[in-house]
């Protein structure tokens, strides 16, 4: 699922996507985002050509965690045509995550 990607910036990556991005703000100290690891990787196979997931560390890029408002981790971002469309806090199951996603893709 995980594929590194370097983009000059992050509004580069949700608006240069053809497909909407979905952003999971994350810490490596956080352990209900350790558990949203497996659940992504499970929805991205599901819904793999209609739907990128990337993983943003909060700590790394304090500036986007401030900039989305993130207060509460996991927190995760859909963006679609580079704007943010819907927001999920924490931890959901792979069905209820990709029944919810399926409404903006």
């Amino acid at each position: 699922m995980a594929v590194k990607k370097h983009f000059n910036s992050f509004q580069e990556l949700i608006a240069g996507s053809d497909v909407p991005v979905l952003v999971d703000f994350y810490a490596t100290w956080c352990g209900p985002c350790h558990m949203m690891a497996p659940i992504l990787q499970e929805v991205h196979g599901y819904l793999k050509q209609r739907l990128q997931v990337v993983k943003i560390d909060s700590d790394k890029y304090p500036q986007l965690a401030t900039q989305y408002q993130i207060e509460a981790l996991p927190t995760l971002v859909l963006f679609k045509n580079g704007e943010p469309v819907d927001r999920i806090e924490g931890v959901l199951s792979a069905p209820d995550l990709v029944k919810r996603l399926q409404a903006f893709i």
